[in-house]
């Protein structure tokens, strides 16, 4: 349980998101709308407070015990299934290891600092700005609109692409060793997956790649749904504990049953009815 309040959580002397009048904040923003237009990626250092990001570490190291872990433990990029119509080499039939679990959302309780700062309308509302969005909305997943990724020593998270177009994470504890990381800014379009462009990567080709160095109490924004992106194998002898916080721009939306059930080992009865009103925004592999 956390006696903090949102505002207190971040570092809002330095970063007074709440002040819509702040030149500081309007600056900010700016910047981070710089980044994102460059390569799809923008950081806030330090962006939590002392005391705010050791309450939110303490809740996951509290949870690491409840993590799910994937009976699947490779998958590949588009975390689906293959083709057996295609070649063993295609991008579609190469599976890579996937080894991280995951403390899902139903175990961060109301009175956590995470939970507090999500619903925090401040925060949303600077979120929108950054992103160029007219209005966000929390992510109406019971199971997975905020989630922590545990990497523990030798997991990892291999190349993937997500299936929202942009993610929000806060990094509460970084490994030791490896844990890096990693994207590829723009490797596919709407219209088109660019497989020898994917296959390059998965080959071994370096040349695109970007390794981000990241800090406890940093905040990231990351375009996802085009660019393909990993978190290499955590080498250190402690674990890797990454906060992701999901948000949309239509209220009421949740995950897809498939991929849900894949990445966190449990459904509630609204991912039956999603799935059978589901629409999709592209029509690119999940």
């Amino acid at each position: 349980m956390s006696a903090l309040t949102a505002q207190q959580i971040i570092d809002h002397q330095r970063y007074p998101i709440a002040d819509t009048d702040r030149p500081e904040r309007a600056a900010l923003i700016e910047k981070i709308q710089k980044d994102l237009a460059k390569d799809g990626c923008a950081v806030v250092k330090n962006f939590l407070s002392e005391t705010g990001l050791r309450d939110m570490l303490n809740e996951a190291q509290e949870r690491k015990d409840q993590a799910y872990y994937s009976e699947k433990k490779a998958c590949n990029v588009y975390l689906g299934d293959g083709d057996p119509e295609l070649s063993e080499e295609h991008p579609r039939n190469v599976f890579l290891p996937r080894t991280n679990g995951f403390i899902t959302a139903d175990l961060l309780t109301e009175d956590t600092a995470a939970r507090i700062l999500y619903h925090w309308e401040p925060l949303t509302r600077f979120l929108a700005d950054c992103l160029g969005k007219k209005e966000l909305f929390i992510y109406d997943d019971p199971v997975s609109n905020m989630i922590v990724n545990l990497g523990k020593p030798g997991q990892q998270f291999n190349w993937h692409y997500d299936t929202n177009e942009f993610t929000i994470t806060m990094l509460l504890k970084p490994a030791v060793t490896g844990g890096h990381f990693e994207y590829v800014a723009n490797l596919r379009t709407s219209e088109d997956e660019c497989y020898d462009e994917v296959k390059k990567v998965l080959d071994g080709d370096r040349s695109r790649i970007t390794r981000l160095e990241l800090n406890a109490g940093d905040l990231q924004f990351f375009l996802g749904r085009f660019s393909l992106h990993q978190v290499t194998e955590n080498t250190g002898d402690d674990d890797r504990l990454l906060l992701i916080m999901s948000f949309t721009e239509k209220p009421g939306v949740i995950g897809s049953l498939y991929r849900v059930k894949d990445l966190y080992g449990k459904v509630t009865d609204a991912h039956y009815e999603n799935e059978r009103n589901r629409v999709r925004a592209d029509g690119l592999l999940d």
